[in-house]
Protein backbone atom coordinates (compact mmCIF):
# COMPACT_ATOMS: atom_id res chain seq x y z
CA UNK A 1 0.00 0.00 0.00
CA UNK A 2 1.05 3.29 -0.59
CA UNK A 3 0.22 7.03 -1.21
CA UNK A 4 0.38 8.91 -4.74
CA UNK A 5 -0.87 12.50 -5.54
CA UNK A 6 -0.20 13.94 -8.63
CA UNK A 7 -1.11 18.15 -10.13
CA UNK A 8 -0.41 19.62 -12.67
CA UNK A 9 -0.95 23.57 -12.22
CA UNK A 10 0.31 26.99 -13.60
CA UNK A 11 2.76 27.63 -10.78
CA UNK A 12 5.05 26.07 -8.95
CA UNK A 13 3.99 22.29 -7.80
CA UNK A 14 6.98 21.15 -5.29
CA UNK A 15 5.79 22.42 -2.27
CA UNK A 16 2.11 21.62 -2.55
CA UNK A 17 3.07 17.74 -3.63
CA UNK A 18 5.05 17.70 0.17
CA UNK A 19 1.94 18.86 1.91
CA UNK A 20 -0.11 16.36 -0.10
CA UNK A 21 2.04 13.57 0.82
CA UNK A 22 2.47 14.40 4.83
CA UNK A 23 -1.23 13.49 4.96
CA UNK A 24 -1.10 10.66 3.16
CA UNK A 25 2.09 9.43 5.37
CA UNK A 26 -0.08 6.79 6.92
CA UNK A 27 -0.31 4.96 3.48
CA UNK A 28 3.36 4.16 3.84
CA UNK A 29 6.47 5.35 6.06
CA UNK A 30 9.34 3.60 4.16
CA UNK A 31 10.23 5.94 1.72
CA UNK A 32 9.05 8.89 0.13
CA UNK A 33 9.94 10.59 -3.75
CA UNK A 34 8.84 13.60 -5.98
CA UNK A 35 9.08 14.31 -9.48
CA UNK A 36 8.67 17.81 -11.03
CA UNK A 37 9.15 18.84 -14.98
CA UNK A 38 9.49 22.05 -15.89
CA UNK A 39 9.11 21.42 -19.49
CA UNK A 40 12.72 21.22 -20.65
CA UNK A 41 13.59 18.26 -17.81
CA UNK A 42 12.57 16.21 -15.46
CA UNK A 43 14.15 15.97 -11.61
CA UNK A 44 13.52 13.31 -9.22
CA UNK A 45 13.83 13.36 -5.56
CA UNK A 46 13.62 10.38 -2.80
CA UNK A 47 15.25 8.77 -0.28
CA UNK A 48 14.24 6.01 2.89
CA UNK A 49 11.88 7.69 5.42
CA UNK A 50 9.39 9.97 6.01
CA UNK A 51 8.38 12.92 4.21
CA UNK A 52 9.59 15.05 6.78
CA UNK A 53 13.20 12.99 7.17
CA UNK A 54 13.89 12.71 2.92
CA UNK A 55 13.43 16.29 2.50
CA UNK A 56 14.92 19.54 3.16
CA UNK A 57 15.13 23.43 1.85
CA UNK A 58 17.97 22.17 -0.33
CA UNK A 59 16.51 19.28 -1.94
CA UNK A 60 12.82 21.01 -2.59
CA UNK A 61 15.04 24.29 -4.28
CA UNK A 62 15.86 21.62 -6.55
CA UNK A 63 11.99 20.06 -7.65
CA UNK A 64 11.12 23.28 -10.02
CA UNK A 65 8.17 23.02 -12.15
CA UNK A 66 4.19 23.03 -13.29
CA UNK A 67 3.85 19.61 -13.59
CA UNK A 68 4.44 16.58 -10.78
CA UNK A 69 4.36 13.73 -8.83
CA UNK A 70 4.71 12.33 -5.54
CA UNK A 71 4.85 8.70 -3.73
CA UNK A 72 5.11 7.71 -0.30
CA UNK A 73 6.01 3.96 0.00
CA UNK A 74 4.99 1.06 2.31
CA UNK A 75 6.86 -2.07 0.65
CA UNK A 76 5.33 -5.24 -0.43
CA UNK A 77 6.05 -8.54 -2.18
CA UNK A 78 10.18 -7.88 -1.88
CA UNK A 79 10.53 -3.97 -2.65
CA UNK A 80 12.77 -2.86 -0.22
CA UNK A 81 15.51 -0.59 0.07
CA UNK A 82 16.41 3.43 -1.47
CA UNK A 83 16.90 1.91 -5.38
CA UNK A 84 13.24 0.70 -5.08
CA UNK A 85 11.78 4.48 -3.54
CA UNK A 86 9.48 6.07 -6.19
CA UNK A 87 9.08 8.17 -9.06
CA UNK A 88 11.10 5.65 -11.43
CA UNK A 89 12.18 7.34 -14.11
CA UNK A 90 13.55 6.33 -17.72
CA UNK A 91 14.54 9.04 -20.69
CA UNK A 92 12.91 6.99 -23.21
CA UNK A 93 10.69 7.95 -25.34
CA UNK A 94 10.16 11.67 -24.23
CA UNK A 95 11.53 11.45 -20.70
CA UNK A 96 8.61 9.81 -17.93
CA UNK A 97 8.71 9.67 -14.74
CA UNK A 98 5.72 7.11 -13.09
CA UNK A 99 4.57 6.09 -9.54
CA UNK A 100 2.39 3.53 -8.23
CA UNK A 101 0.12 1.98 -5.97
CA UNK A 102 -0.68 -1.60 -5.85
CA UNK A 103 0.75 -4.71 -7.12
CA UNK A 104 1.01 -6.74 -10.25
CA UNK A 105 0.35 -10.39 -9.87
CA UNK A 106 1.88 -11.23 -13.17
CA UNK A 107 5.58 -9.16 -12.61
CA UNK A 108 7.62 -11.66 -13.24
CA UNK A 109 6.04 -12.80 -17.03
CA UNK A 110 5.97 -9.08 -17.44
CA UNK A 111 9.64 -8.67 -16.56
CA UNK A 112 10.47 -11.35 -19.33
CA UNK A 113 8.23 -9.40 -21.68
CA UNK A 114 10.05 -6.01 -20.76
CA UNK A 115 13.29 -7.74 -21.74
CA UNK A 116 12.78 -10.23 -24.46
CA UNK A 117 10.34 -8.34 -26.06
CA UNK A 118 10.45 -4.93 -25.39
CA UNK A 119 13.90 -4.73 -24.98
CA UNK A 120 14.14 -2.94 -21.85
CA UNK A 121 15.81 -3.24 -18.78
CA UNK A 122 14.51 -3.57 -15.32
CA UNK A 123 17.15 -2.75 -12.35
CA UNK A 124 15.01 -3.55 -9.03
CA UNK A 125 12.72 -6.01 -8.08
CA UNK A 126 9.49 -3.27 -7.86
CA UNK A 127 6.64 -4.19 -9.75
CA UNK A 128 6.45 -0.54 -10.31
CA UNK A 129 9.54 -0.05 -12.32
CA UNK A 130 8.15 -3.52 -14.53
CA UNK A 131 5.33 -1.35 -15.30
CA UNK A 132 7.01 1.98 -16.51
CA UNK A 133 8.92 -0.03 -18.61
CA UNK A 134 5.65 -1.61 -19.83
CA UNK A 135 3.99 1.91 -20.67
CA UNK A 136 7.07 3.41 -22.05
CA UNK A 137 7.23 0.98 -24.40
CA UNK A 138 3.90 0.67 -25.54
CA UNK A 139 3.68 4.82 -25.76
CA UNK A 140 6.74 4.43 -27.75
CA UNK A 141 4.88 2.39 -30.05
CA UNK A 142 2.16 5.05 -30.68
CA UNK A 143 2.24 8.30 -33.35
CA UNK A 144 3.29 11.50 -31.75
CA UNK A 145 2.99 12.49 -28.73
CA UNK A 146 -0.44 13.84 -26.81
CA UNK A 147 -3.92 12.57 -25.26
CA UNK A 148 -4.74 10.35 -27.91
CA UNK A 149 -1.58 8.62 -27.81
CA UNK A 150 -1.47 8.40 -23.79
CA UNK A 151 -5.14 6.13 -24.19
CA UNK A 152 -3.79 3.72 -27.00
CA UNK A 153 -0.74 3.13 -24.71
CA UNK A 154 -2.66 2.18 -21.23
CA UNK A 155 -4.99 0.58 -23.70
CA UNK A 156 -1.82 -1.77 -23.87
CA UNK A 157 -0.94 -1.56 -20.20
CA UNK A 158 -3.99 -3.20 -19.23
CA UNK A 159 -4.22 -5.55 -21.60
CA UNK A 160 -0.72 -6.83 -20.24
CA UNK A 161 -0.69 -5.97 -16.62
CA UNK A 162 -3.34 -8.44 -14.35
CA UNK A 163 -3.66 -6.93 -10.71
CA UNK A 164 -4.95 -3.82 -8.31
CA UNK A 165 -2.88 -0.51 -9.46
CA UNK A 166 -3.70 3.20 -9.34
CA UNK A 167 -0.22 4.73 -11.51
CA UNK A 168 0.69 8.91 -12.02
CA UNK A 169 2.57 9.02 -15.01
CA UNK A 170 4.69 12.70 -15.42
CA UNK A 171 5.70 12.35 -19.60
CA UNK A 172 7.88 15.03 -20.90
CA UNK A 173 6.19 17.09 -23.42
CA UNK A 174 2.46 16.07 -22.47
CA UNK A 175 1.80 16.28 -19.05
CA UNK A 176 0.49 13.77 -16.50
CA UNK A 177 -0.67 10.59 -16.99
CA UNK A 178 -3.44 9.05 -14.37
CA UNK A 179 -4.67 5.32 -14.58
CA UNK A 180 -6.70 2.77 -12.79
CA UNK A 181 -7.00 -0.97 -12.90
CA UNK A 182 -9.94 -2.55 -14.51
CA UNK A 183 -11.68 -3.53 -11.13
CA UNK A 184 -10.65 -0.25 -9.43
CA UNK A 185 -8.91 -2.51 -6.39
CA UNK A 186 -6.99 0.46 -5.68
CA UNK A 187 -8.29 4.05 -5.27
CA UNK A 188 -7.38 7.31 -7.35
CA UNK A 189 -9.71 10.63 -6.69
CA UNK A 190 -9.63 13.77 -9.46
CA UNK A 191 -9.51 17.09 -7.89
CA UNK A 192 -9.87 20.64 -9.09
CA UNK A 193 -9.47 24.23 -8.72
CA UNK A 194 -9.63 27.71 -10.97
CA UNK A 195 -6.90 30.17 -10.76
CA UNK A 196 -6.49 33.03 -12.70
CA UNK A 197 -4.69 31.42 -15.58
CA UNK A 198 -6.77 28.95 -15.55
CA UNK A 199 -8.40 25.06 -14.67
CA UNK A 200 -5.86 23.40 -12.37
CA UNK A 201 -6.00 19.33 -11.74
CA UNK A 202 -4.35 16.92 -8.78
CA UNK A 203 -5.47 13.27 -8.33
CA UNK A 204 -4.35 11.22 -5.13
CA UNK A 205 -4.94 8.18 -3.49
CA UNK A 206 -7.60 9.74 -1.09
CA UNK A 207 -9.50 12.98 -1.20
CA UNK A 208 -7.54 14.44 1.80
CA UNK A 209 -4.75 14.77 0.05
CA UNK A 210 -6.92 17.01 -2.21
CA UNK A 211 -8.31 19.49 0.77
CA UNK A 212 -5.31 20.43 2.10
CA UNK A 213 -3.99 21.10 -0.91
CA UNK A 214 -6.74 23.36 -1.89
CA UNK A 215 -8.25 21.12 -4.60
CA UNK A 216 -12.00 20.60 -4.48
CA UNK A 217 -12.78 16.54 -5.14
CA UNK A 218 -14.51 16.09 -8.66
CA UNK A 219 -15.11 12.21 -8.43
CA UNK A 220 -12.83 9.45 -8.32
CA UNK A 221 -11.02 7.58 -11.14
CA UNK A 222 -13.71 5.19 -12.90
CA UNK A 223 -12.68 1.51 -13.29
CA UNK A 224 -10.29 0.91 -16.29
CA UNK A 225 -10.38 5.10 -17.44
CA UNK A 226 -7.04 7.32 -18.08
CA UNK A 227 -6.97 10.85 -17.37
CA UNK A 228 -4.55 12.86 -19.14
CA UNK A 229 -3.82 16.50 -18.09
CA UNK A 230 -1.70 18.17 -20.71
CA UNK A 231 1.02 20.60 -19.38
CA UNK A 232 -1.59 23.80 -20.18
CA UNK A 233 -4.46 22.49 -17.83
CA UNK A 234 -6.48 20.90 -20.48
CA UNK A 235 -8.56 17.48 -19.14
CA UNK A 236 -8.93 14.12 -21.04
CA UNK A 237 -10.30 10.91 -20.08
CA UNK A 238 -11.60 7.77 -21.87
CA UNK A 239 -11.92 4.23 -20.55
CA UNK A 240 -9.80 2.24 -21.46
CA UNK A 241 -10.42 -1.39 -20.11
CA UNK A 242 -14.19 -2.41 -20.57
CA UNK A 243 -16.39 -5.27 -18.85
CA UNK A 244 -14.63 -5.80 -15.80
CA UNK A 245 -16.84 -5.41 -12.35
CA UNK A 246 -15.82 -2.90 -10.16
CA UNK A 247 -14.01 -3.77 -6.88
CA UNK A 248 -12.75 -1.51 -4.75
CA UNK A 249 -10.48 -2.85 -1.72
CA UNK A 250 -12.87 -2.95 1.87
CA UNK A 251 -9.61 -3.08 3.89
CA UNK A 252 -9.28 0.60 2.45
CA UNK A 253 -12.34 1.04 4.67
CA UNK A 254 -11.44 -1.06 7.14
CA UNK A 255 -8.11 0.21 8.15
CA UNK A 256 -5.78 2.21 5.50
CA UNK A 257 -7.70 5.02 5.02
CA UNK A 258 -7.72 8.05 6.86
CA UNK A 259 -11.54 8.61 8.23
CA UNK A 260 -12.02 12.18 6.87
CA UNK A 261 -11.51 11.03 3.10
CA UNK A 262 -14.12 10.27 0.58
CA UNK A 263 -13.23 6.78 -1.80
CA UNK A 264 -15.30 5.64 -4.42
CA UNK A 265 -18.30 8.58 -3.59
CA UNK A 266 -17.85 6.47 0.05
CA UNK A 267 -17.17 8.21 3.38
CA UNK A 268 -14.87 6.47 5.24
CA UNK A 269 -16.07 8.07 8.67
CA UNK A 270 -19.67 6.52 7.76
CA UNK A 271 -18.48 3.11 6.09
CA UNK A 272 -16.51 2.35 10.09
CA UNK A 273 -19.84 3.69 11.68
CA UNK A 274 -21.76 1.35 10.10
CA UNK A 275 -19.38 -1.04 10.90
CA UNK A 276 -19.94 -0.68 14.66
CA UNK A 277 -23.32 -0.39 14.01
CA UNK A 278 -23.95 -4.08 12.36
CA UNK A 279 -21.33 -5.34 14.87
CA UNK A 280 -22.74 -3.96 18.21
CA UNK A 281 -25.99 -5.92 16.74
CA UNK A 282 -24.72 -8.74 16.40
CA UNK A 283 -22.84 -8.88 19.75
CA UNK A 284 -26.34 -8.49 21.40
CA UNK A 285 -28.08 -11.18 19.16
CA UNK A 286 -25.09 -13.38 20.67
CA UNK A 287 -24.49 -12.64 23.98
CA UNK A 288 -27.99 -10.00 25.07
CA UNK A 289 -26.62 -10.75 28.65
CA UNK A 290 -23.21 -10.01 27.65
CA UNK A 291 -21.79 -7.86 30.95
CA UNK A 292 -20.22 -5.37 29.46
CA UNK A 293 -18.98 -2.42 31.58
CA UNK A 294 -17.25 -0.55 28.95
CA UNK A 295 -16.20 -0.20 25.23
CA UNK A 296 -12.67 0.71 24.62
CA UNK A 297 -11.29 1.38 21.40
CA UNK A 298 -7.69 0.42 20.39
CA UNK A 299 -6.23 3.65 18.33
CA UNK A 300 -6.60 4.94 16.04
CA UNK A 301 -8.80 3.55 12.88
CA UNK A 302 -11.28 1.90 15.47
CA UNK A 303 -12.76 4.44 17.39
CA UNK A 304 -15.44 5.70 14.84
CA UNK A 305 -16.82 1.96 15.13
CA UNK A 306 -16.19 1.36 19.22
CA UNK A 307 -18.08 4.90 19.50
CA UNK A 308 -21.06 3.02 17.85
CA UNK A 309 -20.88 -0.55 19.72
CA UNK A 310 -21.10 1.41 22.68
CA UNK A 311 -24.14 3.33 21.63
CA UNK A 312 -25.73 0.17 20.72
CA UNK A 313 -25.21 -1.40 23.79
CA UNK A 314 -25.91 0.88 25.91
CA UNK A 315 -22.60 1.07 28.09
CA UNK A 316 -19.85 3.53 28.38
CA UNK A 317 -17.16 4.74 25.65
CA UNK A 318 -13.90 5.60 27.40
CA UNK A 319 -10.98 6.20 26.03
CA UNK A 320 -8.52 3.48 27.71
CA UNK A 321 -5.15 3.44 25.75
CA UNK A 322 -2.80 6.54 25.26
CA UNK A 323 -1.17 6.42 22.26
CA UNK A 324 2.96 7.61 21.43
CA UNK A 325 2.30 9.74 18.38
CA UNK A 326 5.97 9.04 17.54
CA UNK A 327 5.35 5.30 16.89
CA UNK A 328 4.23 4.27 13.24
CA UNK A 329 1.76 2.01 12.41
CA UNK A 330 2.69 -1.54 13.70
CA UNK A 331 0.57 -3.14 10.89
CA UNK A 332 3.18 -2.09 8.19
CA UNK A 333 6.58 -2.54 11.00
CA UNK A 334 9.05 -4.55 8.61
CA UNK A 335 9.08 -8.34 10.68
CA UNK A 336 7.32 -9.53 13.44
CA UNK A 337 9.79 -9.07 16.27
CA UNK A 338 10.10 -5.55 14.87
CA UNK A 339 6.25 -5.45 15.48
CA UNK A 340 5.97 -6.35 18.42
CA UNK A 341 8.34 -4.44 20.80
CA UNK A 342 6.56 -1.72 19.24
CA UNK A 343 3.09 -2.11 20.72
CA UNK A 344 4.41 -1.26 23.86
CA UNK A 345 6.50 1.57 23.02
CA UNK A 346 3.20 2.80 21.54
CA UNK A 347 0.50 1.93 23.93
CA UNK A 348 0.17 2.63 27.54
CA UNK A 349 -3.30 1.83 29.29
CA UNK A 350 -4.95 4.01 31.94
CA UNK A 351 -5.64 1.56 34.69
CA UNK A 352 -8.52 3.98 36.08
CA UNK A 353 -10.50 2.79 32.84
CA UNK A 354 -9.81 -1.30 33.26
CA UNK A 355 -9.54 -2.19 37.07
CA UNK A 356 -12.09 -4.58 38.42
CA UNK A 357 -14.47 -4.03 34.64
CA UNK A 358 -15.81 -6.32 31.98
CA UNK A 359 -13.73 -4.26 29.21
CA UNK A 360 -14.79 -4.76 25.22
CA UNK A 361 -11.66 -3.67 23.36
CA UNK A 362 -12.66 -3.00 19.86
CA UNK A 363 -9.92 -3.49 17.07
CA UNK A 364 -10.80 -2.67 12.89
CA UNK A 365 -8.73 -6.01 12.19
CA UNK A 366 -7.17 -8.74 13.36
CA UNK A 367 -4.02 -9.97 10.97
CA UNK A 368 -1.31 -11.64 12.90
CA UNK A 369 -2.74 -11.30 15.86
CA UNK A 370 0.36 -9.57 18.04
CA UNK A 371 -0.62 -6.82 18.41
CA UNK A 372 -4.21 -8.36 19.99
CA UNK A 373 -2.39 -10.53 22.26
CA UNK A 374 -0.06 -7.74 23.71
CA UNK A 375 -3.29 -5.46 24.10
CA UNK A 376 -5.16 -8.04 25.75
CA UNK A 377 -2.60 -9.07 28.24
CA UNK A 378 -1.97 -5.01 29.17
CA UNK A 379 -5.41 -4.76 29.90
CA UNK A 380 -5.30 -7.35 32.11
CA UNK A 381 -2.40 -6.06 33.99
CA UNK A 382 -4.29 -2.67 34.45
CA UNK A 383 -6.98 -4.58 36.46
CA UNK A 384 -9.24 -5.77 34.08
CA UNK A 385 -11.76 -8.54 35.26
CA UNK A 386 -12.82 -9.48 31.35
CA UNK A 387 -11.10 -8.63 28.64
CA UNK A 388 -13.75 -9.27 25.44
CA UNK A 389 -12.15 -8.38 21.97
CA UNK A 390 -14.17 -7.56 18.82
CA UNK A 391 -12.96 -7.34 15.19
CA UNK A 392 -14.52 -4.95 12.88
CA UNK A 393 -13.61 -6.46 9.80
CA UNK A 394 -13.86 -10.76 9.59
CA UNK A 395 -11.34 -12.97 10.04
CA UNK A 396 -8.09 -12.05 7.57
CA UNK A 397 -7.65 -16.16 6.82
CA UNK A 398 -5.54 -15.54 3.28
CA UNK A 399 -2.52 -13.28 1.84
CA UNK A 400 -3.77 -10.01 -0.13
CA UNK A 401 -1.84 -10.11 -3.24
CA UNK A 402 -3.18 -6.63 -4.66
CA UNK A 403 -0.60 -4.21 -2.42
CA UNK A 404 -1.56 -4.69 1.17
CA UNK A 405 1.36 -6.56 2.98
CA UNK A 406 -1.08 -9.65 4.49
CA UNK A 407 2.17 -11.99 3.46
CA UNK A 408 1.98 -15.73 3.46
CA UNK A 409 -1.27 -17.69 5.15
CA UNK A 410 0.82 -19.30 7.89
CA UNK A 411 1.64 -15.58 9.50
CA UNK A 412 -2.11 -15.12 9.56
CA UNK A 413 -3.30 -16.03 12.86
CA UNK A 414 -7.10 -16.77 11.52
CA UNK A 415 -5.89 -19.25 8.77
CA UNK A 416 -7.05 -22.42 9.59
CA UNK A 417 -8.09 -21.83 12.94
CA UNK A 418 -11.92 -21.38 14.11
CA UNK A 419 -12.84 -18.07 16.02
CA UNK A 420 -12.32 -20.17 19.41
CA UNK A 421 -9.03 -21.40 18.32
CA UNK A 422 -8.17 -17.19 18.02
CA UNK A 423 -9.59 -16.34 21.19
CA UNK A 424 -7.32 -18.88 22.93
CA UNK A 425 -4.32 -18.29 20.68
CA UNK A 426 -5.11 -13.98 21.55
CA UNK A 427 -5.78 -14.85 25.25
CA UNK A 428 -9.21 -13.25 25.50
CA UNK A 429 -12.24 -14.64 27.23
CA UNK A 430 -14.59 -13.96 24.33
CA UNK A 431 -13.79 -13.10 20.62
CA UNK A 432 -16.40 -11.57 18.09
CA UNK A 433 -15.57 -10.59 14.26
CA UNK A 434 -17.67 -8.95 11.58
CA UNK A 435 -19.67 -11.49 9.83
CA UNK A 436 -18.65 -10.70 5.63
CA UNK A 437 -22.35 -9.50 4.44
CA UNK A 438 -22.05 -6.82 7.25
CA UNK A 439 -19.07 -5.49 6.50
CA UNK A 440 -19.70 -4.76 2.44
CA UNK A 441 -23.21 -3.77 3.74
CA UNK A 442 -21.60 -0.99 5.94
CA UNK A 443 -19.00 0.36 3.30
CA UNK A 444 -21.63 0.33 0.61
CA UNK A 445 -24.39 2.38 2.89
CA UNK A 446 -28.03 3.42 1.66
CA UNK A 447 -25.89 5.14 -0.91
CA UNK A 448 -24.44 1.91 -3.22
CA UNK A 449 -27.10 -1.14 -1.90
CA UNK A 450 -25.42 -3.90 -3.25
CA UNK A 451 -22.00 -2.59 -3.94
CA UNK A 452 -19.20 -5.66 -4.14
CA UNK A 453 -15.78 -5.13 -2.64
CA UNK A 454 -12.72 -7.07 -3.21
CA UNK A 455 -12.34 -9.18 0.06
CA UNK A 456 -9.95 -11.26 -0.85
CA UNK A 457 -8.36 -11.48 2.51
CA UNK A 458 -11.21 -12.49 4.09
CA UNK A 459 -12.79 -14.88 1.71
CA UNK A 460 -10.35 -15.89 -0.32
CA UNK A 461 -12.12 -15.05 -4.13
CA UNK A 462 -9.15 -13.65 -6.53
CA UNK A 463 -11.04 -11.33 -9.02
CA UNK A 464 -8.49 -11.39 -11.08
CA UNK A 465 -7.53 -15.06 -10.76
CA UNK A 466 -4.33 -16.79 -9.99
CA UNK A 467 -1.41 -18.60 -11.30
CA UNK A 468 -0.62 -21.77 -10.23
CA UNK A 469 2.28 -21.08 -7.86
CA UNK A 470 1.75 -17.55 -7.26
CA UNK A 471 1.19 -18.25 -3.63
CA UNK A 472 4.53 -20.15 -3.48
CA UNK A 473 6.38 -17.56 -4.68
CA UNK A 474 4.60 -14.95 -2.97
CA UNK A 475 5.45 -16.51 0.21
CA UNK A 476 8.97 -17.18 -0.93
CA UNK A 477 9.28 -12.88 -1.56
CA UNK A 478 6.78 -11.95 1.37
CA UNK A 479 7.41 -13.81 4.34
CA UNK A 480 9.06 -12.51 7.64
CA UNK A 481 11.61 -14.56 7.13
CA UNK A 482 12.34 -14.03 3.73
CA UNK A 483 12.79 -10.25 4.76
CA UNK A 484 14.95 -10.94 7.39
CA UNK A 485 17.13 -12.94 4.88
CA UNK A 486 17.17 -9.94 2.72
CA UNK A 487 18.38 -7.56 5.71
CA UNK A 488 20.97 -9.41 7.08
Amino acid sequence: MCGIVGIVSHTEVAARLYDGLTVLQHRGQDAAGIATSNGQQIRVEKGNGLVSDVFDAGMMSLLQGNVGIAHCRYPTAGSEGSDEAQPFYVNSPYGIALAHNGNLINTEALRREVFEQDRRSVNTQSDSEVLLNVFAHELAQQDGLNAEAAFRAVEGVMQRAKGGYAVLCMVMGLGLVAFRDPNAIRPLVLGKRSSLQGDEYALASESVALDLIGFERVRDVQPGETVVVTADGQLHHRITAHGVEPRPCVFEYVYFARPDSMMDNISVHKARMRMGVALGEKILRERPDHGIDVVIPIPDTSRDSALEIASVLGVKYREGFIKNRYVGRTFIMPGQGERAKSVRRKLNPIPLEFKNRVVLLVDDSIVRGTTSQQIVQMARDAGAKKVYLASAAPPVRYPNIYGIDMPTPTELIAHDRSVEDVEKLIGCDWLVYQDLDDLEAAVAGPKHPGMKFDTSCFSGEYVTGVNEGYFEALQAQRSDEAKAKRRA
